[in-house]
């Protein structure tokens, strides 16, 4: 096997949902954009339906047909992005809901589809996505009157569970949504952390369904396996990899293993960061490159076939931290090239 292999735990993720959806007494729905987080979003969605999800969400229409086709016509799949220009036969054809972020959305939305199912999300802060409170005060009224299925709104700081800002937004979504009659929802995985008053009518993880951070007793969703090309000699004093970054301190083996930065294994990665023979750890040695990675395995009894970057002893935010960026990045970026393999 020439490349890398990624295998998803689907058993793992629908455990964390389990999880997650015990800390509230509402229900719990799935984010799976970005193809589940570059997991599969037809095997993911379908392995949360069995478990029990009614409401999926996406970030574009054209992510929504692949959840439909996995979970069948009943649940409720969102779209954060709203109704886009040129939306209006994908969302009819996929029975999706768009979530309406501007009054321009909204007028057209009632120009095309007067009839379709929509929901509502509000900026409560954020300033990403939403109606601002004016514009909110001003439809709500005719909003209201054609039944929004949800209102909804997303926390800025909820991984960081002291941050004033959690509670100025949740003061701001009430003040918001006092008074309606549609179901709410404020929580993703942080929000769902921080306590029953962000629970609303329904929760909505991401990230801590794929085994991130800020769930710490995430079960690891994902394993990554990368083949063995070449292990060689280096002697003291020698280096290996671009730009001499690494020099040899005692007699070394150094295996090449078949995956890069075009795999989503970050070039920040680095130093710091080990690969996995069994439970025994090789330190990452040199710059990862496109396409390899250079490894001491000195310490090994014997060559290795393959070795293992991610597993239950260093996770996706371990790999995240050393490249100085999130766990969400290194997971959406798991390129086309791995081989896969689901346990189910």
């Amino acid at each position: 096997m020439g490349t890398a292999h990624l295998t998803i735990n689907l058993h793992a993720l629908a455990s964390n949902w389990r999880a997650l959806d015990a800390k509230t007494k509402v229900e719990t729905g799935a984010v799976v954009k970005a193809d589940a987080y570059g997991l599969g979003a037809g095997p993911v969605s379908a392995t949360l339906a069995e478990e029990g999800v009614r409401q999926f969400f996406v970030a574009a229409a054209e992510e929504g047909a692949a959840v439909r086709e996995a979970v069948g016509p009943k649940p409720q799949i969102f779209v954060f992005s709203g109704f886009m220009e040129g939306d209006n036969g994908l969302h009819y054809a996929d029975n999706l809901i768009p979530l309406i972020n501007s009054p321009e959305q909204y007028k057209r939305l009632r120009q095309a589809m007067p009839d379709r199912p929509f929901g509502v999300q509000l900026n409560s802060g954020m300033n990403r996505l939403g109606l601002d409170p004016a514009d909110w005060a001003e439809l709500r009224p005719e909003m209201e009157a054609n039944s929004p299925v949800v209102v909804m709104s997303h926390l800025a700081c909820a991984d960081e569970p002291d941050n004033p800002m959690n509670q100025q937004q949740l003061k701001a979504f009430r003040e918001m949504t006092d008074g309606v009659t549609a179901p709410r929802s404020l929580a993703a995985t942080g929000g769902t952390m921080l306590g029953s008053e962000f629970h609303f009518d329904f929760c909505r993880p991401g990230i801590g369904l794929y085994g991130g951070m800020p769930f710490a007793e995430a079960k690891p969703v994902v394993a990554i396996d990368l083949p063995v090309i070449q292990v060689r000699p280096v002697d003291v004093g020698e280096t290996v990899g671009y730009g001499n970054s690494w020099i040899a301190r005692r007699p070394s083996r150094i295996a090449t293993v078949a995956a890069g930065y075009a795999d989503g294994l970050h070039r920040a990665i680095g130093g710091g960061i080990d690969v996995f023979f069994g439970n025994q750890p090789c330190p990452v040695v040199g710059r990862i490159s496109m396409d390899l990675i250079t490894v001491d395995v000195t310490d090994l009894p014997e060559d290795p076939k393959r070795l293992r970057i991610l597993n239950g002893h260093q996770t996706v935010d371990d790999l995240a931290e050393a490249a100085g960026t999130i766990g969400y990045e290194i997971l959406t970026s798991l390129g086309a090239r791995y081989s896969r393999g689901y346990v189910e």
